[in-house]
């Protein structure tokens, strides 16, 4: 299944037999919570998910978004209205981030029919509602496990055996700033590969061949192993996204530089891309 959905195809399946639940998770690094822009207006019928409460656990040694507590992540899922055999549709405000990592933590954990928005909010061409829904609660059981996942360890591996893909900005990945994290700089051989350059102006993805264009020229072959980090684990989600739009399966590390660059014991490098 293509894990992206058009404005218009949203429109015909929410009126047709198998309704997906919506779920809005707007959310802005750095920024204020994106639950009083929920409030102000979104999608009909969509469940605001807060990213930094219930998608990521507390910040800490493993990073600024680790992954959340399994059983947590089921229990805001089913509050939601998540069932194991419901569709589910996922959007930000545009820039497709907090939409991917719903999207990649309900496909880890094993759901099966998960798509983000393309081009979030600012694509919808509908009226806006101001009514909170109070879903009926779901069935979802997550089982991790259905997407592939790294620790710091098996990130440092795949940097030398495969292709470790890094979707923070070209001037983070080359050190020259780091407005976050404790240390600039990239994990010793992965290759830069920004999240921007996955989509077009309009915030929409490119086309799946130029995005397989773009992932082969980086590197990508059928017999390569692909993993991607970011800074926390949220834009990297997008990039597997934009993988998996390409035909490529991808790894990810959701500790990413954040947990990585936290322990002065692991190697940093700087500069430019090694290739």
């Amino acid at each position: 299944m293509k894990p992206i959905i058009s404005v218009s195809e949203l429109v015909s399946e929410s009126t047709g037999a198998r309704p997906p639940v919506l779920l809005d998770v707007r959310w802005t690094l750095g920024g204020p919570p994106g639950r009083p822009e929920y409030e102000a207006g979104h999608i009909p019928g969509a469940v605001y998910v807060d990213l930094d409460a219930e998608l990521a656990g507390p910040p800490g040694s493993g990073g600024r978004h680790p992954l959340p507590d399994v059983a947590e992540f089921g229990a805001v899922m089913r509050r939601a209205g998540v069932s194991a055999d419901t569709p589910v549709v996922v959007y930000d405000g545009g820039l497709g981030w907090g939409a991917a990592r719903a999207w990649w933590l309900l496909r880890w954990a094993g759901h099966p029919d998960v798509r983000v928005l393309d081009g979030g909010l600012a694509a919808w061409t509908g009226e806006l509602s101001k009514d909170v829904p109070d879903p009926v609660p779901g069935d979802f059981e997550p089982r991790p496990g259905a997407l592939g996942l790294l620790d710091a360890d098996g990130a440092a591996s795949l940097a030398r055996s495969g292709l470790l893909l890094d979707a923070r900005a070209g001037e983070r990945y080359r050190g020259e700033v780091e407005p976050i994290d404790r240390v600039g700089g990239h994990i010793p051989g992965a290759v830069s590969a920004p999240t921007t350059e996955n989509v077009g102006p309009d915030g929409r993805f490119l086309p799946s061949e130029a995005l397989a264009a773009r992932f082969t020229a980086l590197g990508a072959a059928p017999e390569t192993d692909v993993a991607v980090y970011c800074g926390s684990g949220v834009s990297g989600a997008h990039e597997v996204l934009a993988l998996t739009l390409a035909g490529i399966p991808a790894a990810l590390y959701a500790g990413s530089w954040s947990e990585w660059s936290s322990d002065p014991s692991r190697p940093v490098a700087t500069g430019p891309d090694p290739q």
